[in-house]
């Protein structure tokens, strides 16, 4: 069988069960179209919240932002696998203890405000909603090269398809449908890094293979190096000193970014305990950590293939995968010197050649001219993990709308069933919203993504980690820095964005910090500005101090009075 049946019938198939599950795990209550009904085992929420967080940005975009950019692109991988840690050692059991469906019900009990409560649910939606652009433009990137058809044709198919099994289960079918998509995704993305890996250096194991010699001899990065500076680049394991300080901020606010995200903290209110809570963040670390350390070794696998296959090659002889991605709009060649051949070089005034970074997991297997059935797979993958943590944040933006602004805000009377008919008109908005912002990104999936984290990390983090930690925190001062910290961090994304994903520093960058980075500044400021609003007012009532006690409190340990005179 060709290809392209092989896609058709692995994509047919996942769907299928993914289908099945959200008609069988159809959500009946809001609490089960939340929090899954609370029931969860940690094992299936380890593997859910792995799908949720391994999002187009890790399957899709990641690996292809570390085959472009070398060692600077191992920022993407610290900063989201350090955020991880994060959030399961310092927030993840300390929010399940507090028990609330979502971050601006902890952010409004815990500060005591209607008006704090709806500063965090207006950031949730600011978040959730960049983030989930940078998914339906992976959706369109799949779909694109899984029906052939042009990329924007791609993002309205995936407009349709999680509309569908969103919209239909609520968290409880989401949870159920990510621990299929997790297989799918995990099994999808490692296959052919074993593939490729035996092929090139004949080691079983990529993230040791792309380390070790080729069959040429070469260790594989001493070649890469040699074929990149030889076309005018960068050696690709090269330090871009110059970059560092970027480098560092990029990296803290994805990390930072990761321990407020609204989508992966609400996962942890779906297992039974808090206990719970502990074990499954633990399994989700083991599960995302397969993936996380495969990526650096399918981003050189990628890289010298492309640059074996393509550099100076005749366009009449350019293989089949070649023309399959011209048809997307995602893969282009401009033939400028008219020679008829393909020149891929650093120089943009003589490149020929155009590549999509996003393109490179899924091309990759075409590339290296695998089975088949592998190419069908990543492709299954590719959708798996851009629609697992698509519908997941489309939870977020739902639940934002009809519980936090809804229930406790406008219509505190709503009955249950008219709580989760708005909940579902909300997701079915914002998805039709989002695909066609998707269509025209301001940058790859997983550049997206880092301004959704730097958004995040500027807004809930102070508040939830002062939140937990300092009982002499008040509403005051977490209102304003949440206020500041946000409207600071997206300003200068907003001014900055035409030069988003460009090379080096361009002129006008504050310390040299991208717009991908300026979310570790914003979360300075809003921790400065925070703790001195908050010591300059009245401290919080007594009963807060005793709930942020209660929090930190393990079950069954006796609690000392404390004051803070």
């Amino acid at each position: 069988m060709t290809a392209q049946s092989w896609t058709y019938i692995l994509v047919g198939l996942t769907f299928l069960i993914y289908i099945i599950i959200a008609i069988v795990s159809r959500a009946g209550s809001t609490k089960e179209f939340y929090v899954a009904g609370g029931g969860v085992n940690p094992i299936a929420n380890g593997m859910a919240t792995a799908a949720d967080w391994m999002s187009a940005a890790s399957f899709l975009s990641m690996a292809g932002l570390i085959a472009f950019m070398g060692f600077s692109g191992g920022q993407y991988l610290m900063g989201w696998t350090g955020g991880y840690v994060l959030l399961a050692l310092l927030l993840a059991p300390y929010l399940r203890k507090f028990g609330k469906f979502t971050v601006p019900d902890f952010i409004g009990e815990r500060y005591y405000s209607k008006n704090a409560r709806l500063v965090a649910l207006i950031c949730a939606l600011f978040v959730s909603f960049t983030y989930v652009v940078g998914q339906m433009k992976g959706v369109g990137v799949a779909f694109a090269r899984f029906l052939n058809v042009p990329f924007d044709t791609g993002v309205l198919i995936g407009i349709g398809i999680v509309f569908f099994y969103a919209v239909l289960g609520g968290m409880k079918g989401i949870t159920y449908t990510q621990v299929a998509q997790f297989c799918v995704l995990i099994f999808a993305f490692t296959v052919p890094a074993i593939f490729i890996s035996i092929q090139m250096t004949g080691n079983p194991i990529p993230q040791v293979g792309f380390g070790s010699k080729g069959t040429d001899g070469m260790y594989l990065l001493e070649k890469l190096n040699i074929l990149s500076k030889d076309l005018g680049f960068d050696k690709y394991t090269s330090i871009n000193k110059e970059n560092l300080v970027n480098m560092f901020f990029i990296t803290g606010a994805l990390m930072f970014g990761t321990a407020g995200l609204p989508h992966v903290i609400v996962r942890f209110f779906t297992v039974p305990r808090v206990k719970d809570a502990r074990v499954s963040a633990g399994w989700a670390l083991l599960f995302i950590s397969i993936l996380y350390t495969t990526a650096p070794a399918v981003a050189v696998f990628a890289r010298t293939n492309l640059i074996n296959t393509l550099s100076n090659t005749s366009y009449v002889d350019v293989p089949d995968w070649f023309t399959n991605w011209e048809k997307t709009g995602l893969l282009k060649f401009e033939d400028k010197n008219n020679d008829g051949k393909i020149q891929y070089v650093a120089d943009s005034q003589i490149n020929e050649l155009k590549v999509d970074q996003d393109i490179i997991v899924l091309a990759n297997p075409e590339i290296a001219d695998l089975p088949p059935w592998v190419i069908g797979l990543v492709v299954a993958g590719g959708l798996a993990a851009a629609l697992s943590t698509a519908a997941g944040l489309l939870l977020v933006i739902s639940t934002s709308i009809s519980h936090d602004l809804l229930k406790n805000y406008l219509r505190p009377n709503i009955s249950e069933k008219g709580e989760l008919y708005a909940a579902r008109i909300a997701i079915a908005v914002a998805v039709v919203a989002a695909g066609l912002a998707g269509m025209n990104p301001p940058g790859f999936v997983a550049q997206v993504v880092a301004l959704a984290f730097g958004l995040a990390a500027s807004s809930f983090f102070p508040a939830i980690i002062l939140g937990i930690f300092d009982k002499r925190m008040n509403r005051e001062g977490a209102i304003t820095g949440m206020i500041v910290g946000i409207v600071f961090t997206a300003s200068y994304i907003i001014h900055f964005k035409p030069q988003l994903g460009g090379s080096g520093i361009p002129e006008g960058f504050w310390f040299g910090i991208s717009p991908e980075g300026i979310g570790t500044l914003g979360m300075l400021i809003n921790f400065i500005i925070s703790i001195i609003v908050s010591r300059l007012t009245l401290a919080p009532p007594g009963n807060v101090i005793e709930l942020t006690e209660s929090i930190r409190t393990p079950r069954g340990l006796k609690k000392t009075k404390t004051s803070l005179h």
